[in-house]
């Protein structure tokens, strides 16, 4: 039984340690180019000869042409970003509800309406959602950004949502329906509070998804002060002469509020996510 459990944990080990370093290296260069001279970013070292955090210093000071409006655009990426969070949860928490707990006729059919989506690549929905922002008028309006990530999102939200709905006991339904609940009271003193790690998984997976935005975000807005950080980025790949430190810090900069919402809220996105995967 030993030897079995010995090779059963070295087998997850062998499978690990790769996962890990492949993972891992690509940041570890983020970084290293970050700390790096414009001179020594492609020198191949391992750790620069005379690391310096002044490439961090340009950035926050937005003392280089493609930084200078560096505050305002990560701040354009939160806004978006937490807004699509909000939305997608209001829309994706009312539907699952909706479909499990009020079993409203068709409920089914629109969820796997919504899911039927997914067959078609998002990119391939860009220039489609291109011509119907335009129609609106919303063409560099953050809100085009906003409503697409919602979009983009909220099918996905609603079956975790109401997967993991479907495993509360239908008991609590029925006994607070006994109490003269009505269906605003049973949503909002039952299926909220139960529904908390979901809800927490759920948010922060439209967050990050918004966050890290490209395309759409490249399509719907142009005006430097409504993009978002990440198309700023890309706009240091259009020089001839590049500056790659500053690149590097800027998204290594970039790169830590993800990490930090995903740290706090670490333990809600496995218990969330999961939930209704398995059937007791």
């Amino acid at each position: 039984m030993n030897g079995r459990r010995i090779w059963g944990e070295a087998k997850l080990w062998l499978v690990g340690i790769p996962i890990a370093l492949w993972t891992l290296i690509p940041i570890y260069h983020l970084f290293l180019f970050s700390i790096s001279s414009k001179d020594s970013a492609f020198g191949g070292a391992l750790w620069p000869d005379h690391p310096t955090t002044r490439n961090f210093g340009i950035v926050l000071r937005q003392d280089h042409f493609y930084l200078h409006h560096f505050w305002h655009q990560i701040w354009n990426s939160l806004l978006i970003s937490v807004t699509t969070g909000v939305l997608t949860l209001l829309v994706a928490t009312t539907a699952a509800f909706a479909i499990s707990r009020l079993k409203v006729r068709g409920g089914r059919v629109v969820m796997n309406a919504a899911l039927f989506t997914y067959f078609i690549p998002a990119a391939f929905l860009a220039v489609p959602m291109y011509k119907a922002m335009s129609g609106f008028g919303l063409l560099n309006n953050q809100w085009s950004l906003i409503l697409a990530m919602v979009t983009l999102a909220s099918p996905y939200a609603i079956w975790v949502l109401k997967q993991a709905s479907d495993k509360l006991p239908v008991e609590l339904d029925e006994a607070a329906i006994v109490d003269g609940a009505t269906p605003l009271q049973l949503f909002r003193m039952v299926y909220l509070p139960l529904m908390a790690p979901s809800l927490v998984a759920v948010g922060v997976y439209a967050l990050l998804l918004a966050w890290n935005e490209y395309l759409y975000a490249f399509l719907l807005l142009s005006n430097d002060k409504s993009v978002t950080l990440s198309v700023a980025l890309g706009h240091f790949l259009s020089a001839d002469d590049s500056p790659w430190e500053l690149l590097m810090a800027t998204g290594f900069l970039y790169a830590l509020p993800p990490a930090a919402i995903y740290y706090v809220f670490r333990r809600y996105m496995v218990a969330g996510l999961t939930s209704g995967a398995v059937k007791s």
